[in-house]
């Protein structure tokens, strides 16, 4: 194995890996692919479109769930080039700089949608424990606050990831295991130390996603226990709905996220093609889920396309 550099006059190529086992071209893949990004597309700016123009909608928690969209869709773009240019036109080269800054912006915008799930999770905290400082607690000020740290959060921490991996030599052949660039996967490949790049990016997920998980699970625990203190079960039952879609995003991003983690670590014998499913539900069914799940269990979001449908349907008829 020898290594290299970006002094010499060739460019440092990487090369991505569709799905094991299957052929680079495969259009029965690029097509289900393309229907998944488009039915990303459509549900996330659907509701960012809902939230915009229904002034009903203009609420603490319908701005954060705005937030989430706006992170869905920063991390299904992120790898849509090199997923279809793989499946539509074989492409599975990409340049070093490139890949860097892909793998920036899918670990950015995945840092930045584990704090609006926390964000989301103190929202429902406020609206079930201290119902009556709901709106005095979370007044638009503090939500546009809250919105600017998380991003700047995700853009400040990862970052120096970028930063530490730019200059390290790489070894032949720079094949990675994906459809796209994570920062693992990159590493894997270095010739040279990467014991302060390894302890970095660890340090960076314990102080994002580690700590946004725990505090995720500390609100609820405090919230059952605000649900459970109160006398009547419908109350109860009608609490504890307002938090469903909540629960149901925060699983379909950690469940996935968490299985990465463990068999990049762990999970070295098990098949290629787990560590490729794994990854691809990670970062694509998170951002095509969300929205639907809003859309079905939100009563207001439910009501508001209800609504458009049948005006379609009238302007149609008429």
């Amino acid at each position: 194995m020898s290594s290299s550099n970006r002094t010499g006059s060739s460019p440092l190529i990487f090369i991505l890996t569709g799905i094991p086992s299957l052929p680079t071209s495969s259009y029965w893949m690029a097509l289900p692919l393309c229907c998944l990004y488009l039915l990303m597309l459509l549900g996330n700016c659907t509701l960012l479109w809902m939230i915009k123009t229904d002034h009903s909608l203009h609420t603490p928690m319908y701005y954060f769930l705005s937030m989430l969209s706006v992170a869905d869709l920063g991390l299904s773009l992120s790898t849509l080039p090199t997923m279809l240019a793989i499946f539509w036109f074989e492409s599975t080269s990409l340049c070093f700089e490139a890949c860097v800054v892909q793998m920036y912006f899918i670990h950015s915008f995945s840092a930045i949608e584990s704090g609006v799930l926390v964000a989301m999770a103190f929202d429902r905290f406020v609206a079930i424990c201290y119902p009556l400082r709901y709106a005095s607690v979370l007044t638009s000020s503090l939500i546009m606050k809250v919105g600017g740290a998380i991003f700047m959060r995700g853009i400040c921490v990862v970052l120096p990831v970028a930063v530490l991996i730019k200059n390290m030599p790489f070894c032949r052949p720079r094949v990675l295991s994906h459809s796209f660039c994570l920062h693992q996967d990159m590493l894997r490949l270095v010739c040279g130390d990467v014991r302060v790049n390894s302890l970095y990016g660890l340090t960076a997920v314990i102080l994002t996603k580690g700590l946004d998980s725990l505090t995720i699970l500390l609100s609820y625990v405090m919230i059952i226990r605000a649900i459970l203190s109160i006398v009547s079960q419908e109350a109860q039952a009608k609490a504890f709905s307002t938090c469903i879609s909540h629960l149901c995003a925060v699983l379909i991003f950690y469940i996935p996220l968490i299985g990465l983690s463990i068999i990049h670590r762990f999970g070295k014998h098990l098949p290629p093609l787990t560590h490729t499913i794994l990854a691809d539900a990670y970062l694509l069914v998170p951002p095509v889920l969300n929205p639907l799940v809003y859309s079905w269990k939100t009563k207001q979001i439910r009501r508001r396309i209800l609504i458009l449908l049948c005006q379609r349907g009238t302007q149609q008829q008429v």
